[in-house]
């Protein structure tokens, strides 16, 4: 990646190192650091205003094994497939590419199918799940919701790596997509932990019981959550 160094060169780190990287230069920044961008499987370097390029280059090359390690230890990324079964809400799901079909997206006796190009195939089935979850996710929050007499505005499905939801002050939660792929009792779990959010602001005690009453199998769902959560992230 080309950055403009204090010099006023330009100069691609990519290019001398020999394989791709993101570079920030932050005017914050005091010292370099190095992180994994998870989503773009990529190295990044976020370097002072003024850096010289030899020093980010020899930076880096002396993390090289880090920067190794922790790309291979990232999941393998996975696209919806024709054929694959998928959990949906709970429920199992066969997904049928069928191109000759020109209806959209639909679901039928446990048959999702999908019609048009098979590059389109991902696409348009991580939509329709991104469609179902919202409206599912809304209505199952709103009860629980009533439950502990508290306000909920609105529901959005966002895809998020670093959380799988999380519940703002002005009454509205949002949810990462990929929890809809999740067992019946992690979904449960995570939006009873959401809702609770809607009365403590915090992860008190008085928090953990109001999860556990509005879902008493909560801890299973928290336990299935950090030791299968990679699974889920495999999807893009």
């Amino acid at each position: 990646m080309k950055v403009t160094l204090f010099t006023g060169k330009t100069f691609d780190i990519g290019e001398a190192l020999g394989f791709s990287i993101k570079v920030i230069k932050s005017p914050r920044a005091r010292r370099m650091t190095l992180r994994i961008d998870s989503k773009e499987r990529l190295p990044v370097l976020t370097i002072p205003e003024r850096c010289s390029a030899k020093r980010a280059v020899d930076f880096v090359n002396l993390h090289r094994d880090w920067i190794d390690r922790s790309l291979a230890r990232l999941p393998q990324t996975k696209t919806f497939e024709d054929g694959e079964q998928i959990s949906l809400l709970g429920h199992p799901v066969t997904i049928c590419h069928s191109e000759d079909r020109r209806q959209g997206t639909f679901l039928e006796n446990g048959i999702l199918t999908v019609s048009g190009d098979s590059e389109f195939l991902h696409r348009r089935v991580k939509d329709y799940i991104k469609i179902q979850a919202k409206t599912e996710f809304y209505r199952r929050s709103k009860i629980l919701a009533d439950r502990l007499g508290c306000p909920l505005n609105d529901v959005t499905i966002k895809d998020t790596k670093s959380r799988w939801g999380s519940c703002s002050s002005m009454h509205n939660i949002n949810y990462s997509w990929r929890i809809a792929l999740a067992p019946e009792t992690v979904i449960n779990y995570l939006i009873a932990h959401e809702v609770a959010h809607l009365k403590h602001q915090d992860h008190s005690r008085e928090f953990w019981r109001c999860v556990r009453e509005l879902y008493p199998e909560a801890e299973a769902g928290k336990v299935w959550l950090r030791l299968h959560s990679k699974e889920l992230y495999r999807y893009e």
